[in-house]
C-alpha cells in the first residue's frame, strides 16, 4: 500500500488519472483520496468485473478493459497522470517500447507518468514462480535510460519495505520513477 500512497501524493491535485494494469484495483481508494477522477484498466475482464462489483461510494472510479499489447489507443485519453505499478516487468522486452509509447501517448502535454517495478537486483531473492513472470526487471540506471527516451525529466526512487528513498539503486528492492515533460 505504501507504493500507492507514494503515487497518490505525487499525483495529488491531478484531475484525470489512469492506473494501467490495475489487477483487482484494490488500492484505488488510496489514490482517489488525492485525485479528482480515476480510471483503472486491465486486460483481464475478470479483474475489471470484480473491481466494479466491489466498488462502493464514495470510492467510485471508472474501470475499463484494455490490453496494452493491442493496437488500440488507451481509451478516454489524454490523462494528466498515469501510473503502472508491477506491470512493466511482465512485458517482454520486445514489446517494451510499444507499451511505454502507448502510455506516453495517452498523457496530456504536461502529464506525469509513474512506473514502479521490482529491481533486477531483487530477483536473486525472488521465488521461482515470481521469476517466471518477471521477464523484464531493470536496474535503476536501466529504468532511467528507458524513460529518458520519452521524457526530459526522469526522477528515480528506490523502495525497501515501505520506505521510499533516493539512495543507492542496487540496494533497492523496488524501483519507482516519476517522469514529466514529454520529449
Amino acid at each position: 500500500m505504501a507504493r500507492y500512497k507514494f503515487v497518490a501524493k505525487m499525483l495529488s491535485g491531478r484531475k484525470n488519472v489512469l492506473e494501467v494494469g490495475c489487477g483487482d484495483a484494490f488500492n484505488a481508494h488510496i489514490v482517489l483520496q488525492e485525485v479528482a477522477e480515476l480510471t483503472v484498466c486491465d486486460f483481464d475482464p475478470l479483474f475489471i468485473a470484480d473491481a466494479v462489483e466491489r466498488m462502493r461510494e464514495p470510492w467510485t472510479f471508472h474501470a475499463i478493459l484494455h490490453d496494452l499489447l493491442s493496437t488500440e489507443s488507451i481509451p478516454h485519453s489524454p490523462y494528466d497522470g498515469i501510473y503502472a505499478l508491477d506491470v512493466l516487468e511482465h512485458i517482454p522486452l520486445i514489446n517494451e517500447h510499444k507499451v511505454v509509447t502507448k502510455m506516453v501517448d495517452a498523457l496530456s502535454t504536461h502529464g506525469v507518468l509513474i512506473i514502479g517495478m521490482p529491481s533486477l537486483e531483487s530477483q536473486a531473492y525472488a521465488s521461482p514462480q515470481s521469476k517466471a513472470g518477471h521477464v523484464n526487471c531493470k536496474t535503476m540506471d536501466g529504468l532511467r535510460s528507458l524513460m529518458g527516451r520519452h521524457f526530459h525529466n526522469v526522477f528515480m526512487f528506490g523502495m525497501n519495505d515501505e520506505v521510499v528513498h533516493t539512495g543507492y539503486g542496487p540496494m533497492a528492492h523496488y524501483l519507482l520513477t516519476v517522469c514529466c515533460n514529454k520529449v
